[in-house]
């Protein structure tokens, strides 16, 4: 607590109690008052914190500021706000709220005790502070139930179509709030989209293989690249519908883009069998280990396609290799990717390491919020 961590365990707590998301003081072992929290009676993460000041109040002004204070920090740093993520929950002073904004929609989650008990609060803010968008909800992932709260989803403010374009470096992208992943689309991984882009031009790579491919964003960045190719693989048929519009939609021959839905692990090893070999291979899983506790299984599966992926690679080639999984740190990561290349007798070396975009900021004193790691390789 006095390194301003804002989770407090359930273990770590000697006595007291609330009702589900009531805010609480919290004070040491000595009586010492370490600021205000939201308490969570069902969660292991028994408190959340909303401030480490003893005299803050926290209530509706308070709440409204946070918001308020969050969305500027984003305007500050010259985001597009109409694509963007506004509210990242701790990292900004709001736990368990995220806030995505797809042009004149904000995609709200509500996912712990605390902010699903300030919910109409919070829903008057952003209405306040963005008046000029509908909000829709998708507090439907399974993180509720272990807040005690049933998943939800549907209009809060407004309605009509779910479906909105979105631009991003350019590229003009298809979101559906309603059935998209997560908030309807991976935002945090727009700028390592651009990154990719510019290595595939510099570089002049020509084939590509994108892995996890979801509606495209990467295979549209290799194809803005000058990729000659580019071989997309998910398990979703409707995403690749959605890749293939998007394809459409942004000028791009669609003879140089090969759309194939299978179990991608089972399409890298039918390619490495046919002795298929690609200039840049993208590595984009779901996540994989949610919490520590899944660390074990997951690793063998990031181990598998990553050694997979470094033995389809042409000499010189490039692998940007990523784990969204909150249970695996960049360490272990790392760590695994160096044991695949071993097993897949390649030498690579580490070009980049990269993270999300700046709209998911990572406050020092909560690394659990280092969720997405990424590795730029080089084949040697």
């Amino acid at each position: 607590m006095l390194r301003r961590h804002p989770w407090v365990f359930a273990g770590a707590i000697a006595r007291g109690g609330a009702d589900s998301g009531e805010t609480v003081r919290v004070e040491s072992a000595d009586a010492q008052v370490l600021g205000w929290a939201a308490y969570s009676p069902a969660s292991q993460i028994r408190l959340r914190m909303w401030s480490f000041d003893p005299a803050q109040r926290i209530d509706a002004a308070f709440l409204r500021q946070r918001l308020q204070q969050s969305i500027e920090r984003r305007r500050e740093l010259g985001l597009d706000l109409r694509a963007a993520r506004l509210v990242w929950g701790e990292a900004d002073g709001i736990p368990g709220l995220v806030v995505d904004r797809f042009d004149d929609i904000a995609v709200v989650q509500l996912l712990s005790a605390g902010a699903e008990r300030w919910r109409d609060t919070l829903l008057q803010a952003l209405r306040e502070l963005l008046p000029e968008v509908r909000i829709y909800e998708r507090s439907d992932v399974g993180v509720r139930a272990h807040e005690g709260l049933e998943p939800r989803s549907g209009w809060l403010h407004g309605d009509g179509s779910t479906q909105v374009g979105i631009d991003e470096h350019g590229m003009r992208l298809r979101v559906d709030v309603a059935a998209g992943h997560k908030t309807g689309f991976y935002l945090d991984q727009r700028d390592n989209r651009l990154r990719f882009r510019e290595l595939v031009r510099q570089r002049g790579l020509r084939r590509v293989l994108n892995c996890y491919a979801y509606t495209g964003g990467f295979t549209l960045a290799a194809l803005a690249g000058g990729a000659e190719q580019v071989l997309s693989v998910d398990s979703s048929g409707p995403a690749l519908e959605l890749a293939a519009a998007h394809v459409r939609d942004n000028g791009f021959d669609a003879s140089r883009s090969v759309l194939r839905e299978a179990d991608v692990g089972r399409v890298l090893r039918e390619l490495r069998d046919a002795g298929e070999r690609f200039d840049a291979i993208v590595l984009d899983p779901p996540k994989l280990a949610p919490t520590v506790a899944q660390a074990a299984r997951a690793t063998r599966a990031y181990k598998d396609i990553n050694r997979l992926g470094l033995s389809l690679l042409r000499p010189g080639g490039w692998l940007f290799t990523f784990s969204c999984s909150g249970g695996i740190d960049a360490a272990l990561f790392g760590s695994v990717v160096a044991g695949a290349a071993v097993d897949a007798q390649r030498e690579a070396e580490i070009v980049q390491r990269v993270g999300p975009a700046p709209d998911h900021p990572l406050l020092l004193s909560f690394p659990e919020g280092e969720y997405l790691k990424g590795l730029l390789l080089r084949a040697r």
